[in-house]
C-alpha cells in the first residue's frame, strides 16, 4: 500500500493540483487562486508534475496577454488513480 503512494503526487500542493485537473484543464490564474499559492510556487509545483510526465503545459500568446494552461496526461490520470487507491487502502486498513 505505502509503496503505491506516488512521491511526486503526494506533496499536498501537487495532490490538490492533480485533483483539480482530473475534472478539467485549468489556467495558471485559476490554479494559483484555487490552491492559494504564489506564482513562483505554482510554477515550481507544475514543473515537477510536467517533468514526471503527469501534466502538459501549454502557453498561448506573448507578454501580458499570454495564458498558461495545464492538462493531465494519460500517465498523469493513471498515476493519480493509483495514488488515490493507495490512500484509500491505507485509510481503510487504519479504520479511517
Amino acid at each position: 500500500m505505502i509503496e503505491d503512494l506516488d512521491p511526486v503526487i503526494h506533496a499536498p500542493k501537487r495532490l490538490a493540483a492533480m485533483a483539480v485537473l482530473t475534472r478539467a484543464d485549468a489556467t495558471f490564474p485559476f490554479l494559483r487562486d484555487h490552491l492559494g499559492v504564489s506564482d513562483s510556487d505554482l510554477s515550481k509545483q507544475m514543473a515537477t508534475l510536467e517533468r514526471a510526465g503527469y501534466v502538459l503545459i501549454a502557453k498561448a500568446g506573448r507578454g501580458r496577454g499570454s495564458v498558461t494552461s495545464y492538462r493531465l496526461t494519460r500517465e498523469g490520470r493513471a498515476a493519480y488513480a493509483r495514488h488515490r487507491r493507495a490512500l484509500a487502502a491505507i485509510l481503510e486498513q487504519a479504520g479511517g
